[in-house]
């Protein structure tokens, strides 16, 4: 018996924004609800609403910037730069710069649409 799991086929999570959400390990792509793993492109200008999500996540800059604000702090994350987020802070994501940025995104327990509670706009 193998104890090991090579992913070839992420699930491609369909968007309107424009992002690129490639989930390798979680809740889609394997029936984990424990932990997600997800390659990420967020072109240049994307934003998504404030949300306060039921999980923990860790995000891992590949390339260009990203934008948290958090409470009323903002911070820009580059290349080479990760950070923990942790369950039930509200946040919003984005990238208001001319560049795409490609990231690593880790959900503890795994991404569940139904437990970001995204605000609105």
């Amino acid at each position: 018996m193998k104890k090991y799991t090579i992913q070839k086929s992420p699930f491609k999570v369909p968007t309107t924004d424009g992002k690129l959400i490639e989930e390798h390990f979680g809740k889609a792509s394997t029936n984990d609800n424990n932990l997600s793993v997800a390659h990420m492109v967020a072109p240049a200008g994307w934003s998504e609403p404030f949300q306060t999500p039921e999980f923990d996540e860790y995000t891992y800059i590949i390339k260009g910037k990203k934008q948290f604000i958090i409470g009323n702090e903002t911070l820009i994350l580059e290349a080479g730069q990760s950070i923990k987020i942790e369950k039930n802070t509200r946040i919003q994501y984005s990238n208001p710069f001319k560049e795409s940025c490609e990231y690593i995104a880790i959900c503890l327990p795994a991404f569940d649409f139904t437990k970001v509670h995204r605000e609105e706009v």
